[in-house]
């Protein structure tokens, strides 16, 4: 199988998972959920939140919420949710750690890039505004799996970002942080760079095709500067 990342593939498009890899937000929103379970009655530590929850939709989030409680909460329970996501990452969203200097060597190698998150659009507009990276990313390249029905580890927000763009999924290039979303990167036949630190482990399927590991968002665009230039030279 060839992959985006081979010398012999063509490598056409980016596509960033949201948070943890574009905006530092996993381990507030995190915590908020977890508050809002202990709010509940349930005994669950900001860790333990992080831990089952990062990558996660709200509404898978509620799901395992209310699988716990053995009850099912308030329909609009999701929204309030993000409500009030959207009002903490108006004051709290932070870029990851080199994201803004990557974004600008990504758009020099004149490489198109999207968003596919499990986040709602209306979250990562806060989040791009508060960091100051709505330039980078117009509404109509911003893509939503919660707000699809589809959160991953469906592919579909992959796949519908580039169907969108206007190319095959082998061609494109996922940028994740979480199990969940190279998981959704691996179903939906893309090639995957995981940005996590060397502490943690690799997903339960690693290794896969077109799949490599970086640990700084400083090694990106020379991992994707040399596939193209491979493909360039075969």
């Amino acid at each position: 199988m060839t992959t985006a990342l081979d010398a012999d593939g063509q490598l056409k498009l980016v596509i960033f998972d949201c948070d943890g890899v574009l905006v530092d937000s996993e381990r507030a929103s995190c915590r908020a959920t977890a508050e809002f379970a202990r709010s509940l009655g349930l005994d669950l530590s900001d860790e333990d939140a992080h831990d089952r929850f990062a990558g996660k939709a709200l509404p898978q989030v509620v799901e395992e919420l209310e699988g716990e409680l053995g009850r099912s909460l308030p329909e609009n329970t999701a929204l309030e949710m993000r409500d009030n996501l959207v009002r903490l990452m108006k004051k709290m969203a932070e870029p990851v750690e080199g994201a803004p200097e990557m974004l600008h060597g990504i758009r020099a190698l004149g490489m198109p890039f999207r968003v596919g998150s499990n986040s709602s659009v209306t979250e990562m507009d806060a989040k791009f505004e508060r960091t100051g990276m709505t330039h980078f990313f117009p509404e109509n390249r911003v893509h939503s799996a919660n707000d699809m029905n589809e959160p991953k580890p469906s592919p579909e927000v992959y796949l519908y970002a580039a169907k969108t763009e206007g190319v095959l999924p082998e061609n494109c290039v996922v940028i994740e942080d979480s199990d969940t979303g190279a998981e959704a990167a691996r179903r939906a036949g893309m090639s995957c760079v995981l940005l996590r630190s060397e502490n943690l482990p690799n997903p339960s399927f690693w290794p896969a095709p077109g799949f490599v590991r970086i640990n700084h968002l400083s090694q990106l665009v020379p991992v994707l500067q040399q596939a193209l230039e491979r493909q360039k030279q075969a």
